[in-house]
């Protein structure tokens, strides 16, 4: 395997303290393309307020087809993509701690691997976002699904489960997974200066890898940025607000 590229790490490091070194081990970055944003993407975009936005994901989600996919080489995990309202829709990510398996110190959003226990997704996702941050499943209007989305580098398929978060919460990061949360205005994520592609190589395959320089110390890429343009490109659904 081609050793990681000092350029590539410094260029990820310059967002993320601490990316997880076993994912970039993986990965050797070929070039950085000027490659078309996410159809959710638009510098000028009409304000939405929290009950606006929750209409417009409800419809984006009914319309579309979801692609579910069941791989018994890989392990089954469920995250949710909490929306919550403060002056504006927000996006909520968490920063894993340092001490985690996986992807560590990288941003994603609450969630985990699903256990016996689990009634469904659904229920994996709601439960985790309880044991990270302490966010209660009965805050929380589930709106739908998302595509599964598999991992690169690691052995995971995910299910995002798109919710909106209706009570005020008190977020309490775990400390052992979860060392943080960012909750990340919807405007901002939205806006196409923060977004850039790479395509990285594994294994002599290309892959475009997504990335969301949220703020100038945060980064958001990998499968969460994947799971984020699905959710972004909801909003150019039939029925979304003319920019």
């Amino acid at each position: 395997m081609a050793p990681a590229l000092p350029h590539r790490r410094t260029l990820l490091l310059r967002g993320a303290a601490a990316l997880d070194t076993l994912s970039i081990a993986a990965f050797r970055l070929v070039s950085a393309p000027r490659l078309p944003a996410p159809a959710g993407l638009s510098m000028a975009v009409p304000a939405l307020d929290l009950e606006s936005l929750r209409r417009l994901l409800d419809a984006g989600l009914s319309r579309r087809p979801r692609v579910a996919q069941d791989r018994s080489d890989l392990v089954s995990a469920a995250v949710l993509v909490p929306v919550t309202g403060h002056d504006g829709p927000h996006v909520l990510f968490t920063k894993k701690t340092a001490s985690v398996p996986h992807h560590k110190g990288q941003f994603s959003f609450p969630g985990g691997v699903v256990e016996q226990r689990d009634g469904s997704r659904v229920e994996t996702a709601l439960r985790e976002a309880w044991e990270e941050i302490r966010l209660p499943a009965e805050a929380v209007e589930v709106l739908g699904l998302l595509d599964d989305t598999e991992t690169r580098a690691t052995n995971f398929i995910i299910t995002p489960v798109v919710g909106i978060v209706r009570d005020h919460v008190d977020f309490a990061p775990d400390g052992r997974e979860i060392e943080r949360v960012l909750e990340v205005p919807l405007a901002r994520l939205r806006d196409p200066a923060i977004f850039r592609t790479e395509i990285w190589e594994r294994n002599g395959e290309p892959h475009p890898v997504q990335f969301y320089q949220v703020s100038p110390d945060d980064l958001v890429w990998g499968a969460t940025a994947r799971i984020l343009s699905q959710f972004l490109d909801l909003l150019d659904e039939p029925g979304a607000p003319a920019r």
